[in-house]
């Protein structure tokens, strides 16, 4: 590494670190780099920032955001919270076990886990502590729960993996399928022991009945076909990823028709978030992808790639590596940002080894989630501990528990292959 690139990556984890936003700080410290190299020709910074958010393949980003969007004003959210009460109403823990499995239902349709933490904060954090639930454990389940988001298709860390590393996206999803679900189940039971233990109680003592079951699932019936549409449109080859996107546009629009919940203003308004949501994205992109330009001109993934093959000689030992490094830099880096910096470094020495590109793309947006979840600068956390009022010397204490999963579960899928790649081969 040159003198240069190393002053300009401290400049920019300096800015990170400063909390400057971070597509301000990536290009700040490519900006450094350019400046002290007056043989670079200065047009290349600008083209690189716009060829970086060229691909196609990224307009997926803005269909899904809007798609997900949408569905909040078209009074989706309410159905399908309805139906996740009535099939969890028997369990240990009641609101809290809804508190979970409405982030795996809503993943399929938001895509974004801080647009998830932020709605189950408002919706259900009030009325968890109503029940006699803890402000902490409220919060941690909430934080902890939208985790799960990115991991179910339509996620838009999939879709930005995907582009990135030039990984099939249909396949990205239907692994996430395998992987958030696995999150979801061991979620629900750590909540339902912390929740028999506390004496959480549960929704309901009736028995549950397939006639409550299906009169729950029939309004919320017709979100839920969402993923489903996804992944088998894609996998039959009517549209492609990128298409998928506008479909689940038509569809959520198709819905607030359906359900007479939404005005034209609401769709007004959907617009406008989402061209704030995404510009925020596709402006990490856009520097990132300057910043890539300079690693790659100065050699830094195959001289990456060299010296790990050297020292590492045993594919396991290069994942708990990988593993123990992702944890590290979640826990200071957003998760997106990362990702275009990172991944065309670590997944040519991943496939080096022989490791599955679609098991090594899941075990990196798995780390990237529970960086999202953990201090000093975990993202869902200082969200939903924004609008709970909860302090964070708490929430951190709450969530040791789950923090003992999350590192259990990213176990299990870095060393158990089918967990993310069972689902794959039986579809493709």
């Amino acid at each position: 590494m040159s003198d240069v690139l190393l002053f300009s990556s401290i400049m920019m984890l300096v800015l990170l670190f400063l909390k400057v936003p971070v597509f301000v700080a990536v290009l700040g410290g490519s900006l450094v780099y350019f400046i002290m190299n007056p043989d670079i020709n200065s047009v290349i910074f600008a083209q690189q920032m716009i060829l970086g958010t060229e691909k196609i393949s990224l307009l997926a980003i803005p269909f899904f955001v809007c798609a997900g969007i949408v569905m909040n004003y078209t009074g989706v959210t309410k159905r399908i919270m309805d139906f996740c009460e009535v099939v969890t109403s028997h369990l240990p823990g009641g609101l809290a076990q809804v508190n979970v499995m409405l982030s795996t239902v809503m993943g399929g349709l938001s895509g974004s886990n801080l647009a998830d933490a932020a709605m189950e904060a408002k919706m259900l954090i009030p009325a968890m502590t109503k029940k006699h639930f803890s402000l902490p454990f409220s919060s941690v389940v909430t934080a902890a729960s939208s985790m799960i988001t990115p991991l179910i298709p339509p996620g838009i860390a999939m879709i930005l993996y995907g582009c990135i590393a030039n990984v099939s996206i249909g396949k990205l999803f239907v692994s996430g399928i395998g992987v958030g679900s696995l999150l979801c189940v061991s979620m629900m039971i750590l909540v339902g022991i912390i929740s028999k233990k506390r004496g959480y109680g549960k929704l309901s003592t009736e028995k549950l009945t397939k006639e409550k079951v299906v009169g729950a699932l029939r309004p919320a019936l017709l979100p839920l076909l969402l993923p489903i549409i996804i992944i088998g449109g894609i996998r039959i080859g009517v549209f492609t990823a990128t298409e998928a996107g506008a479909i689940a546009i038509i569809y959520a629009i198709f819905l607030g028709v359906v359900y007479r919940d939404m005005k034209p203003s609401d769709l007004a308004r959907s617009l406008k978030e989402t061209v704030s949501s995404t510009s925020s994205i596709m402006l990490i992109v856009s520097a990132a992808s300057v910043y890539s330009w300079i690693l790659t001109r100065e050699r830094i993934p195959q001289q990456l790639t060299e010296w790990m093959l050297q020292t590492i000689d045993n594919r396991f030992v290069f994942l708990i590596v990988v593993n123990v490094f992702l944890l590290i830099v979640g826990m200071f880096i957003e998760g997106n940002a990362s990702m275009i910096i990172l991944v065309p470094l670590l997944a040519p020495i991943a496939a080096q080894y022989g490791i599955n590109e679609i098991q090594f793309a899941m075990i990196y947006i798995f780390n990237n989630a529970i960086g999202a979840l953990s201090p000093p600068m975990g993202t869902l956390m200082f969200v939903t501990c924004s609008i709970s009022k909860c302090p964070t010397s708490q929430f951190i204490r709450e969530a040791i528990p789950f923090y003992v999963l999350l590192l259990v579960d990213l176990l299990l899928i870095t060393y158990f292959e089918p967990f993310t790649t069972f689902l794959v081969n039986l579809i493709y």
